[in-house]
């Protein structure tokens, strides 16, 4: 596809980013270290972390991890939330020339069985509150190295103390576990400072992270990230942010809210890899889900960027709380992971002042991939435009570009693409084409400006007699009626029909009837996009980043 999106670029933002600038994520943080010693590079509850601690820091646990005898390319788990720990261990993994292998904590014990098991995992760094998890699996995995981190254990005294002394004792929030030979962070870190710190060589094409991904779809698969892919997609990310940060007064740092979890690739690349190389500082949210504490701990701060998903926005922008925070310098807020709903983007705008700007991109893609122009002044309903040094199509079910005008699979190819799946070749081989693209499975269009639109995933299409109808349609328009928070839509067996439309809401206004629903869908939505069934519902079933599990949706029967 010719690039005809790039007439339509912000002014400053290039065609071509250079990938090549940094050989490794090690030098990049390498470089962060020297240039911004004294800046804070986290915050959190009152403490903060500065560059040139966490330096000092990751060095000593990279120390620690080679004193175990681990080999170049072992792979290491983390499993942790926004913790300071967390940041301090990514770097001392890759400067130890090891590969991360970042863990949802909230994974079951069969869902984290099967991902050390895949990965080969040799060590762990997990916090306490999930060591029960980890307990139940430790003799069926390879790890043999598990370092224990506490909540409280970098905020200092008393502070620190008294966190752990609430988690543990208070709240219950760190279930019994026994794991024997297990090493506390602080005492991994101590230890180091002792070690001598090895400088292995680290080149571009050396793997940096697992991600892994499918799992609310199928086996979980780790996407292989190479160095060279995510210092890649730092650049596309910095030049494309560039007309934002812009705004940011000269000689004031950028601090961003870290409420995407970090072991997500949106959160790795957006907050924490991209605040690195520009010397920025995060403000860790360790529980997006508690909007008070949210909004308690951003009313400390002055802060310039908002990366988050769709549910976050709104949630955040529909609650009491919201004007306790001063949002006057916020210049940047990118929407990702799923679908920016028009409702959302029209209240967040309203009452901010600063439009979402929404973005698309996968673990595959380090993440990013596409995002709408940075000075944007409202909702597009896209998804925008292809990053620089980034080619975008759209492909049929034989691989060939559709005709203008018609929808088809999104195929990307750029230096942000992954390597492949981690030891599944006929996977790789699925997804990639020999050209170099890779394969979404999101169904997307594009208008004449180069503007692309996601349509829906193959997966989540619903037939309804032949019909194609797409939950994100039905979304959008049901979002936009009042009473209503949130909802999500999937299909179900219909006899009729083949499949049927049915559509689960969380109600904004308690006294919103079925009735009222129906009547709405009838004005807005042709016959077969009518939901069948309407269920209400006090929250949707969510991955910790924010996505809606439609899978649980599709497998509930209604609810009498």
């Amino acid at each position: 596809m010719e690039k005809i999106w790039l007439k339509n670029y912000s002014e400053g933002v290039p065609a071509e980013v250079d990938a090549s600038r940094y050989p490794s994520l090690v030098d990049l943080m390498d470089s962060a270290f020297k240039k911004f010693p004294s800046l804070p590079a986290y915050k959190m509850m009152g403490r903060q972390l500065s560059f040139g601690q966490l330096d000092e820091a990751s060095r000593a646990l990279a120390a620690y991890f080679q004193s175990l005898g681990l080999e170049k390319g072992d792979r290491i788990a983390l499993m942790m939330p926004n913790v300071m720990q967390y940041p301090v261990a990514v770097a001392a993994v890759l400067r130890a020339g090891y590969v991360v292998v970042n863990v949802n904590p909230l994974y079951t014990p069969r869902e984290l069985e099967h991902q050390l098991k895949d990965a080969g995992a040799k060590a762990i760094v997990i916090l306490e509150n999930f060591a029960s998890t980890l307990q139940q699996v430790i003799k069926q995995v390879p790890t043999q190295h598990v370092v224990l981190a506490s909540m409280g254990e970098m905020l200092g005294f008393p502070k620190g103390m008294i966190v752990n002394y609430v988690l543990r004792k208070v709240k219950k929030m760190v279930p019994a576990f026994e794991l024997p030979g297990a090493v506390t962070f602080k005492d991994a870190v101590a230890k180091g400072r002792s070690l001598t710190y090895r400088a292995p060589a680290i080149a571009a094409n050396d793997i940096a992270v697992l991600q892994y991904t499918g799992g609310t779809t199928g086996v979980s698969k780790g996407a292989v990230l190479l160095h060279r892919n995510l210092v890649a997609n730092v650049m596309q990310a910095e030049a494309w942010y560039k007309p934002a940060l812009s705004k940011i007064p000269a000689g004031e740092q950028l601090v961003s809210v870290c409420a995407l979890p970090l072991y997500h690739i949106f959160g790795f690349t957006t907050n924490m890899m991209l605040s690195m190389h520009v010397g920025g500082c995060n403000v860790l949210i360790p529980n997006p889900r508690d909007l008070s504490g949210v909004f308690k701990e951003l009313a400390q701060h002055r802060f310039h960027s908002l990366p988050a998903v769709n549910t976050l926005f709104m949630g955040m922008a529909n609650h009491p709380e919201f004007k306790t925070v001063d949002w006057s310098h916020l210049v940047i807020a990118v929407g990702g992971g799923m679908a920016v709903q028009q409702a959302t983007a029209k209240l967040w705008l309203e009452k901010t002042g600063c439009p979402i700007c929404e973005g698309y991109g996968l673990s595959e893609t380090s993440p990013i991939v596409s995002c709408n122009p940075t000075d944007s002044k409202a909702y597009t309903g896209t998804i925008g435009l292809p990053m620089p040094s980034t080619d975008m199509c759209l492909l049929d079910d034989s691989g060939q570009e559709v005709a203008p005008g018609s929808s088809g699979e999104i195929a990307i190819r750029g230096p942000q693409v992954m390597a492949g799946y981690w030891q599944r070749p006929d996977e790789t081989a699925q997804v990639m084409t020999p050209d170099g693209f890779f394969r979404t499975g999101d169904i997307g269009m594009v208008d004449e400006r180069g503007y692309f639109k996601i349509v829906d995933r193959k997966k989540d299409m619903i037939l309804v007699s032949g019909f194609n109808v797409y939950p994100n349609e039905i979304e959008d328009v049901l979002t936009q009626m009042d009473g209503v928070l949130e909802c999500a839509s999937v299909g179900i067996a219909d006899d009729k029909a083949g499949e049927a439309v049915k559509v689960v809401i969380v109600k904004k206004n308690p006294d919103l009837t079925e009735a009222d629903v129906r009547a709405y869908c009838e004005a807005n939505l042709t016959g077969y996009k009518r939901p069948k069934i309407i269920e209400f519902r006090s929250e949707l079933p969510k991955t910790p980043v924010g996505k809606i599990l439609r899978r649980e949706l599709r497998d509930a029967k209604k609810s009498a």
